[in-house]
């Protein structure tokens, strides 16, 4: 029986982690408990069994951790202003979409066992990320036209799986250290961009592939130690996780196909007030950067192959000219989501003056990723959540680690509008004047997670 139910879990987990409640496309926290202070305490070791510090592992004792999250995020674009529908220009029809799948299921699982009282080591198995959209065609009556012209659904569907094996030991009294080997599965499927064929280095391996995967690794270093009495530091560092490519995909991410995970630092305090009562803050970057199909801007001026001669015929190829700059999607300098570095400030508070019971609020806010002129392919993945509200609490049903805990995390409606770069008014000679019309992207979510410990 418990090998069907782990059996099933795996199955569960490599089904369902594609999205998160998002600093970009990263979780805000892991594990119920993590997500009630909204992912702050890298130096706090009680709740850091899931993707956090690895140097808190050897202080939790024994101990398993399953559990579920229902992850419900929003997402829709609003196009406003009339397409101009002039030679080498690329309108969106206009109006508000919102789309599908609004409910995900997320599991995890870990375990921590005691080497000797000084050692220890884990494995877990969580979702890192991802990010899911799925947008119906708009009924015209006579025909459906999707969001970039086709006449299906529109998106893209990532999901990150991660499994981590920690060890950690205590390096003297009160601080401890510890190295975690993570080893990735990823998969990605995109539908819907028909319509970029020839803005694409492999036009077969643009869309409508079903789901490619993909397989890597990387590592995770920690140390947390108390600096003085009653306040502990902790930080962390996680290598960029390089990743196979995602081989069916090769005409859309730069590099043909290739989508590593970026890198992450954190470092943070946890200052016990009392026995009972703690106040944790972090500091997070996440660099994008790293991955130049998450970072690479769109640049229309790149992206077309040829660009029409002035008063010449759209459907005479002579009367074109071939664009020295072209990168085409999938090249190493093709267009990407324009995403930026992310710093995110996390803070949090636990209580546990009841007994049996621990209660836990927190509060993180994140840099906005997307910057306004990279609206158009991130109708794809609009990751521009900022702020989330957390709160969670723990019931231990003995002095032991057995235990039910429940966090609910709240991310208000954030919004990013720009322009879009590919279509443009004009004046009455036919030349281009500026912006014809704005896209917004707008996104809120919603997650409770209940998880276990015994």
């Amino acid at each position: 029986m418990k090998k069907l139910f782990i059996s099933f879990l795996l199955l569960s987990l490599m089904g369902s982690v594609t999205v998160t409640a998002t600093d970009g496309y990263f979780g805000v926290g892991y594990g119920a408990q993590n997500k009630g202070v909204a992912g702050a305490g890298i130096a706090w070791y009680k709740n850091s069994l899931l993707n956090g510090n690895p140097a808190g592992h050897v202080l939790l004792g024994k101990q398993y951790q399953i559990g579920v999250g229902l992850f419900n995020p929003n997402r829709e674009y609003t196009v406003t202003g009339t397409p101009s529908m002039q030679p080498g220009t690329f309108g969106l029809l206009p109006g508000t979409v919102e789309s599908d799948s609004k409910l995900f299921l997320m599991p995890s699982m870990g375990a921590n066992w005691m080497i000797n009282e000084n050692s220890s080591f884990s494995a877990t198995l969580f979702g890192n990320g991802g990010m899911n959209t799925n947008y119906a065609p708009v009924d015209m009556g006579a025909t459906k036209v999707g969001t970039f012209g086709s006449s299906g659904r529109t998106g893209v569907n990532l999901a990150q799986l991660f499994i981590g094996l920690t060890y950690s030991r205590k390096i003297a009294e009160k601080h401890s250290i510890g190295l975690t080997s993570l080893l990735a599965y990823q998969y990605f499927e995109a539908k819907g961009l028909e319509a970029f064929s020839q803005m694409s280095s492999a036009p077969t391996k643009l869309t409508n592939n079903g789901t490619s995967g993909s397989l890597g690794y990387g590592f995770k270093i920690g140390y947390m130690g108390e600096i003085v009495n009653g306040l502990t530091l902790g930080a962390s560092y996680q290598t960029k996780l390089s990743m196979s490519e995602f081989d069916d995909y090769a005409g859309l991410f730069a590099e043909k196909g290739d989508f590593d995970i970026p890198s992450t630092w954190t470092i943070g305090l946890a200052y016990e007030i009392n026995n009972k009562w703690a106040i944790l803050a972090d500091y997070k970057m996440i660099n994008y950067s790293d991955v130049a199909s998450v970072s690479n801007i769109m640049d229309p001026m790149t992206l077309a192959p040829a660009f029409l001669n002035p008063g010449g015929d759209p459907n005479n190829p002579s009367d074109y000219t071939p664009n020295p700059n072209h990168a085409p999607l999938g090249s190493n300098d093709g267009a990407g989501f324009g995403w930026n570095d992310i710093s995110i400030i996390k803070v949090g508070t636990e209580f546990s003056g009841i007994e049996n019971w621990i209660f836990r609020a927190g509060y993180s806010h994140c840099e906005q990723p997307i910057p306004s002129s990279e609206v158009m392919f991130n109708i794809l993945a609009p990751g521009v959540i900022e702020n989330h509200i957390t709160i969670g609490c723990s019931k231990y049903f003995t002095k032991s680690n057995k235990g039910i805990h429940a966090s609910i995390v709240y991310a208000p409606s954030t919004s990013v509008k720009g322009y879009n770069p590919m279509d443009y008014e004009f004046d009455s000679t036919g030349n281009p004047i500026g912006p014809n019309q704005t896209i917004e992207l707008e996104m809120n979510q919603f997650e409770l997670e209940i998880a276990f410990t015994f």
